[in-house]
């Protein structure tokens, strides 16, 4: 895989920025499409998007930087290099955390608008991933099985030598959630089912990826990587979540 697709002029393309913005785009084209049939106020949804994007950007950053601590403290100058070193998870929970502040400020309710983007989410995902495959990031553990992919001008995952293909497993698996997202989101009237199961189905498929990846830059925490230990808490605390949301339900249709 080559990250550098072509030049113009004195201007690189980039396949992992070529590919994020690419995620970005269709992402929020269809946001703006079921925001324009639910009949929401689509100036909420763009300026959701631009809080969401900032806040994710901020939380995926302070996430690697968290987890990159003692490399960090040893060449502090790594902090000034804000084109590279992000965290998925850190992005997730940052975007949702900005947008749930911009929905109170605004008096706009949350649960509604983060239904409404989850699937969105998840297929900007499918698109980084891709873009995670070019650049040669997120790469998984060496393996002999018949689908391994190797790399051989990577100046991120080691050349010569078959690896798992992670980003291909999660990218196809982002994709096939954001299908599974949009099929919920027209068969339920429940706010909130579908971030619920976007952070649960997301976080499963995460928790269960990262036993065959092979970067050891994503941090540990005992036997499990950062990502798995954050899982964790997303399907507990979402799975409470869900809970409070079902018997919320049934105290309403009960006292009603």
């Amino acid at each position: 895989m080559h990250n550098e697709l072509f030049k113009l002029g004195p201007v690189t393309i980039y396949g992992y920025g070529l590919m994020i913005a690419l995620g970005i785009l269709f992402a929020y084209r269809l946001v703006v499409y079921r925001a324009a049939n639910r009949q929401l106020e689509l100036s909420h949804i763009f300026s959701l998007t631009v809080w969401s994007l900032v806040g994710g950007f901020i939380g995926a950053k302070l996430l690697y930087w968290i987890t990159q601590f003692h490399n960090i403290v040893s060449n502090p100058g790594s902090l000034l290099n804000l084109g590279e070193g992000f965290v998925v998870y850190g992005g997730i929970i940052g975007g949702i955390v900005a947008g749930f502040v911009y929905c109170k400020l605004k008096s706009i309710r949350f649960l509604q608008h983060l239904d409404l983007f989850v699937p969105s989410i998840a297929l900007a995902q499918g698109f980084g991933r891709i873009g995670c495959l070019l650049a040669g990031c997120c790469y998984g553990e060496e393996t002999h099985s018949w689908f391994g992919i190797t790399f051989h001008n990577s100046e991120i995952a080691p050349n010569g030598i078959a690896l798992v293909p992670t980003q291909i497993m999660e990218s196809v698996f982002s994709f096939g959630l954001c299908i599974i997202l949009l099929l919920l989101a027209k068969r339920t009237k429940k706010v909130g089912l579908v971030a619920c199961v976007y952070l649960i189905f997301y976080s499963l498929g995460r928790f269960i990826i990262e036993f065959y990846r092979g970067d050891i830059i994503r941090g540990q925490v005992g036997l499990l990587s950062t990502s798995q230990l954050i899982a964790l808490f997303i399907v507990l605390g979402t799975s409470l979540m869900v809970f409070l949301l079902q018997y919320q339900n049934r105290t309403t249709r009960i006292h009603n």
